[in-house]
Formats: C-alpha cells, sequence, structure tokens
C-alpha cells in the first residue's frame, strides 16, 4: 500500500520560507527512514509521499487547541508505506525530536514559546508512537491470526492426511512471529511455540505447568476474565484485550492477547487459542513520552497539563470533599533574569521547585509548574480550609532562606493566591482564573504574602478586565456621553460656566461614571483619543450655548486632562485645532488638571500648559489640598484657577461650621488672591455650606445644592431660574 500523493501546493516555494522549511523536513525524515523500508518507489518519490504527512505533523504542532490525537495518523500511514521496521518508527522519532521544531516551529500563525513547542513535540511523538504500534498491531495480528486458524484447519484435516497437514501446521506454529498457544477448556496448556516460550522467559516447563486461569496479574481489568468465562462456556467466540504476565523470575510481560474459541466438528467449544504480542518495550516507551509530556523539562515537576488532570479530578471528587490551592508567582524574577541571565534564572527555578516538593508531602499534596516564574500547590482531604493556609505559611517559610547563586545571596519572595472550597462547584478553568486573581491582590498589596479568594474581588476583577476589553469599541459606537455640572458664581448666584463630565451607557452595566473607566482607560492608552472625543464634544456644546443664548449662556467650559494627555506631544496642536474649528475663544475654554499630576512637575511638562494659558486658556488646579505640594510651587505653575477638594469643606454642611475647616480654607483663599488666582470649591450640598464659602471669598462653587451633572439644555434652564 503507498500513501496517497498531494500536491505540497507551493511548488516554487520561497526560499526558506514555511513550505521550503516544510519540504527540507521532509527530506530529512525520507533520508533517515528510507533505508529500514521495504517499498518499490525511488528516495525522491519516498520524499514526496512523505510530504503530506510532514504537514500533518506541522498542522498539529501549530493546533489550537491543542491535540496531538491527529499525529496518530501519522504511525498508521507509515506501516501502510511497508515501514514496518522498528528501526522506522525510531528514527521517525528522533526525527520528529530533532527536526519539527526548529523547521515546522514558526510556520504556525503564531510563533510557539519553547517549553509549549517541546511540550507539544513530545505529545506527538507519543500519538506517533501510539499509531505506528496500532497499525502494525492490527496488521500483524490480521496476519498471524489469519496464518492460525490456516494452521489449526490443517489440524482438524490431519486425520485424513496426517504426515502432509502436521508438516505445514508445526512449520506456521513453530516459526510464527508471535506467541500461539493452545489449552483445553479447562485452562490446561496443551501446546506453545518458541516464542511464547521466550516470553515467558525462555523454559518450556514454566509455561506447561501453569493453568491458563492461574496466570491472574493485580492490573487486569475486571473484563478479562469476565470475557474468558464467556469463552470457555461457548457464550463468546474470541476476544482481544491488554494483559500482563508475571515471568518465573518475577518481571512483567504486556501484551497484546487475543483469545480465540476453536469448536468440534459439531460446533461443540475444544480448545482455546492463544495469539501473544510482547508490547512491554512499546509501552514503557510511551510511559516515557507520557512522562515528558506531563513533566516540566526544567525542573520535574508536574506541568500544566498534568496539574489540571488532578485539579479537575479532584473537583469532580464526591462525598464532601475539599481542595486547596496555592497559586504562586515569584516576586521580581524578570529583575534577575535581566541582570544575572537566563541561566542563572534557570537554576534559581530550580532551587525554588525543589523547595516547594518538600511542602507538599502529605497523602493528597502535589506541586507544579504552570510556566515561567508561576508554580501552582493543591490539596486535597476533608480539611483544607486549614491545610491549604498552613500549606501557604510553609512555601512562604522556605523561600525565606536566602539561596546562593554564583557567589551571591538572593532572597526570594513570592505572591500567593489561595482558593479553597467544596468540590462540584467550580471547574478548573474557574478555580485557576479566581487563584491569579487572588495572587495579584497580593502582589498590589506588596507581595511576599498570601491572599485569601474573595467572590466579590474575583467579580470585581473580572468586571474591570471586561470593561477594559469593551473600551475601544465602546468609544468607536458612540457609548460615551457627556453631562455638565454648573459653575455657580457665589457673589450673584449666576452660572459663572460648567464642567463636563464623560459617561459610559454600557450595554450590559448601564451608565458608569468616570471613576469606574477612567483608570482603565489611562491604562490601555485609550485616555488619549477618549480625552480628545470629550474635548471635541465639550467646546462645540460650549460655542452652540454661546450661539443659541445670547442673554448669557455659560461663559467658560471647564474638561478635565489626565496625566497621560498632559505627556502627549500633540496637546497643544490638537487643543488649537479644535477651539479653530469650532470657533470658541480661548478663554471659554478651562483645562482642569488634578494637583498629584503636577507634584514635582519639571519645565518640559509645564511648557504645554504655559503656552495654552500664554494663549488665553484657563489652567485649573483641580483637588488642591490632596496632593501635598509645595504651596510656594503655585508660583512656577502657569495656573488660573485653584479648585478646593470637598474634603476642607466637608465641616461647613452643618452648623455651627468647623473652626479649624474655616481658618484653613480662609489662608487658601487669602493664598490665592494674593497670586492673582481664583478659588472654586467642590462639593457644595447645603445653602449654610454655600453661604460660609460666599463670606470666606470662594469665587465659584458647584455642587448638588446647585444642580446635579445633567444634560447640556438643563444648564441654560439653571441660569434663567437662578441658582439661588
Amino acid at each position: 500500500m503507498s500513501i496517497p500523493a498531494q500536491s505540497s501546493g507551493a511548488p516554487d516555494a520561497e526560499p526558506d520560507g514555511p513550505e521550503d522549511r516544510l519540504r527540507r523536513f521532509a527530506t530529512i525524515w525520507s533520508r533517515a527512514i528510507f533505508p529500514s523500508t521495504a517499498t518499490s518507489l525511488t528516495r525522491p518519490e519516498f520524499e514526496h509521499h512523505l510530504l503530506p504527512l510532514a504537514r500533518m505533523l506541522s498542522d498539529t504542532l501549530h493546533a489550537r487547541p491543542f491535540d496531538a490525537v491527529s499525529a496518530a495518523g501519522v504511525g498508521g500511514a507509515l506501516v501502510a508505506a511497508h515501514c514496518t521496521d522498528p528501526d522506522a518508527l525510531s528514527s521517525t522519532l528522533g526525527v520528529v525530536d530533532s527536526y519539527l521544531v526548529l523547521y515546522c516551529g514558526n510556520n504556525g500563525p503564531v510563533a510557539l514559546a519553547t517549553e509549549d513547542s517541546r511540550s507539544r513535540c513530545a505529545r506527538i511523538q507519543h500519538a506517533v508512537a501510539g499509531g505506528f504500534s496500532q497499525a502494525l498491531r492490527e496488521r500483524t495480528l490480521a496476519e498471524q491470526e489469519a496464518i492460525a486458524r490456516s494452521a489449526l484447519a490443517a489440524r482438524s484435516q490431519a486425520e485424513q492426511a496426517l504426515h502432509a497437514t502436521e508438516a505445514r501446521f508445526r512449520a506456521v506454529f513453530k516459526d510464527a512471529a508471535i506467541g500461539i498457544g493452545i489449552a483445553d477448556l479447562d485452562g490446561n496448556v496443551l501446546e506453545v511455540n518458541d516464542t511464547l516460550t521466550r516470553m515467558f522467559g525462555g523454559l518450556d516447563h514454566h509455561v506447561r505447568s501453569h493453568r491458563v486461569n492461574e496466570w491472574v496479574h493485580p492490573e487486569d481489568s475486571p473484563k478479562v476474565w469476565k470475557y474468558y468465562n464467556e469463552l470457555v462456556s461457548g457464550e463468546r467466540d474470541h476476544y482481544r484485550v491488554e494483559k500482563a504476565f508475571y515471568r518465573n523470575d518475577g518481571t512483567v510481560l504486556w501484551t497484546n492477547l487475543t483469545v480465540s474459541l476453536l469448536r468440534d466438528a459439531e460446533g461443540n467449544p475444544e480448545y482455546q487459542l492463544a495469539l501473544m504480542e510482547d508490547t512491554t518495550e512499546r509501552r514503557l516507551l510511551n510511559l516515557r513520552l507520557r512522562y515528558e509530556a506531563t513533566h516540566d523539562a526544567l525542573t520535574g515537576l508536574p506541568n500544566r497539563t498534568l496539574f489540571f488532570e488532578r485539579l479537575e479530578k479532584a473537583l469532580s471528587a464526591g462525598d464532601g470533599s475539599r481542595f486547596g490551592l496555592c497559586y504562586l508567582d515569584l516576586d521580581g524574577f524578570k529583575a534577575i533574569n535581566d541582570s544575572l541571565g537566563h541561566a542563572s534564572g534557570d537554576r534559581l527555578l530550580v532551587e525554588v521547585a525543589d523547595r516547594l516538593q518538600s511542602c507538599a508531602t502529605a497523602p493528597g499534596e502535589m506541586v507544579a509548574r504552570l510556566g515561567g516564574d508561576e508554580f501552582v500547590a493543591l490539596t486535597t482531604g476533608p480539611d483544607t480550609a486549614s491545610e491549604v493556609d498552613e500549606l501557604a505559611c510553609r512555601i512562604l517559610g522556605v523561600l525565606a532562606t536566602p539561596i546562593r547563586l554564583d557567589g551571591r545571596e538572593l532572597t526570594v519572595r513570592g505572591s500567593i493566591g489561595v482558593v479553597e472550597g467544596p468540590a462540584g462547584e467550580r471547574n478548573a478553568a474557574e478555580v485557576l482564573r479566581s487563584a491569579d486573581i487572588t495572587m495579584y491582590r497580593a502582589k498590589s498589596a506588596g507581595g511576599n504574602r498570601f491572599e485569601l479568594a474573595d467572590a466579590e474581588a474575583d467579580a470585581r476583577a473580572i468586571t474591570r478586565h471586561g470593561l477594559t476589553t469593551a473600551l475601544p469599541a465602546a468609544l468607536e459606537r458612540g457609548e460615551f456621553f457627556i453631562e455638565y455640572q454648573p459653575l455657580v458664581h457665589l457673589g450673584d448666584g449666576s452660572v459663572h460656566g460648567a464642567e463636563a463630565l464623560v459617561r459610559w451607557c454600557h450595554p450590559q452595566h448601564g451608565v458608569l461614571g468616570p471613576d469606574r473607566f477612567i483608570a482603565l482607560a489611562e491604562h490601555t492608552g485609550l485616555i488619549v483619543p477618549l480625552g480628545r472625543w470629550v474635548l471635541e464634544e465639550s467646546v462645540r456644546q460650549a460655542n452652540f450655548w454661546q450661539e443659541r443664548h445670547t442673554d448669557g449662556g455659560p461663559l467658560r467650559i471647564n474638561v478635565n486632562l489626565s496625566p497621560a494627555q498632559l505627556h502627549h506631544p500633540r496637546l497643544v496642536a490638537e487643543t488649537v485645532d479644535v477651539l479653530e474649528r469650532s470657533g470658541l475663544e480661548p478663554a471659554a475654554l478651562c483645562l482642569e488638571v488634578t494637583e498629584s499630576a503636577l507634584i514635582g512637575a519639571d519645565d518640559d511638562l509645564l511648557k504645554p500648559l504655559r503656552q495654552l494659558a500664554e494663549m488665553g486658556v484657563g489652567i485649573a488646579l483641580d483637588d488642591f489640598g490632596t496632593g501635598y505640594s509645595n504651596l510656594a510651587n503655585l508660583r512656577r505653575l502657569p495656573v488660573s484657577v485653584l479648585k478646593l477638594d470637598r474634603s476642607f469643606t466637608q465641616g461647613m454642611q452643618h452648623h455651627p461650621a468647623d473652626p479649624v475647616d474655616l481658618k484653613i480654607v480662609e489662608g487658601i483663599v487669602s493664598l490665592a488672591h494674593s497670586l492673582d488666582l481664583a478659588v472654586t470649591v467642590e462639593g457644595v450640598e447645603t445653602g449654610a455650606q454655600a453661604e460660609q464659602l460666599r463670606e470666606l471669598g470662594c469665587d465659584t462653587a458647584q455642587g448638588w445644592y446647585y444642580a446635579r451633572p445633567g444634560a447640556p439644555d438643563r444648564i441654560h434652564s439653571l441660569l434663567l431660574a437662578d441658582a439661588v
């Protein structure tokens, strides 16, 4: 049988392109196994037939999700191409191990990490070996069972032609490549060939001295002896199982066993025929490949694959079972890698892995490496609530001892997220996600500690992540809108201006205030386009007010600037462009900058603000009093307005007002006015508070006492109705 020829899909492959590397891999493969292949094809023709199989291996390597099962077809295809020599399998596994990642590792849509690619390669080898063995076994068993049946048929005819039939039977029976044995229905061994004798240690009487039903092994599946009893009773004609036997020296022989029932001329059960294929070496190979696929190559710990198997098993257990999980991430490991090199970092990880293993030695406990500097410890049992806390403390304890590396003593710290609970309530992915979120909470709290998972904290983190990923599309879909809160002149109660406050109309969470998404926008960099949109909309609205309401609309629109916008190189140019396109005078725009953003600001950062101030744009110092800045710095800041934080005026909401607050506000107002700065107060909620601020000399105010943030048409209504 030959492999169907397939077109490579790129006859003129680009040099060193994916197709060219795939062909070179196929060339190396064909040269490795062609000498042991029984085929009439020339080597170039054989290479051409291997190319589709090489592409199948490459596709399997890059499959997402990864599933090595398809690689088993490659092993079967080799057998179909008459590559049945054991050297063909050995050479194929060697070529896949040495060259698959080298030539095909970058052929996929996404380059694979080194650890991931080696893990996938090991599992592909496992699948190829399994497919090869399965196909070879089925082919061999089919051929040998046919031969054996022919031999037994010849023997039943020996009553008529004894000498010719006996010679023919003996030739087949003796020289067969698999073990053959014949027993009566009571299990007494009657005949065995040389191959079966060698499989059991080479002594014929050690085999003949046993009855079939004495060959019990602890790893026998229950169905083995169920099938046997059904066969000797005539209920079934054959069965095929994997079965282990003890040899005379105590070693274990693993076989693929096929047992058939032989009937006499009347159809009554008479003998049982056993065909045995020795699979011991193949089983050991599979175990080795399984180990490599489920253990970390650097530390020897179980890897992500094996950990998830154990975790899923623990979560599916019933009868009140519980689990505890510690998710560990080393603090500052990147700095060690960057300063000492990856080789030293690897040695550090090996030492950490050894220490972690010493922490989880009790039954039901395991430690695994998930990748990089991330480790996980799992404990199971009825009392994991206390055990997992103790496990986390032990981990932090063993990490506290410095590690000596190249003459240096390195202090290793770690952050641990702890998840504990009953089995059956969450799946493995949900548990690991909760542990990951909790670990980052521990890291944010300073590291070198563990935190317990909290459902509400998890939900907030998941919501934050969802909002972060939805932000870019939200701006494109127009989900943001602006509400305006009036700025009222304390002297006569007239509306002096309005502050623009952005809102997000989220499809699932409803209307969200800036406290829910501005920090996320700054973290992702979306704050710059979002801030530009807010500026454009606010300026457009302010210009509309002035054109529509000539009887005295808001004179100034206040727009907040984030620290990221302050550092944007086109801040001045874009602001000028927005003002020119709208036709709004620069004096009608006031940009609010938080005090904390300007603490320690150098001249480069202040230069754009100075340029805007020179154009006539107002600059307000927002949240004044919360940044602990040096008051002397006010002289060098290009600000025209101080916005006093609400924390200074909360004590004025009730009568009598806090005298300390009065003195502080009075001092700030006096300082501001001496520097020709206006003072705006936030958070005014009562009439007494407004009156007290007016008496202290504050210029403007905003707060719920006057109006809550609302639609732009409400600003003009407030102006006409008077705010006092």
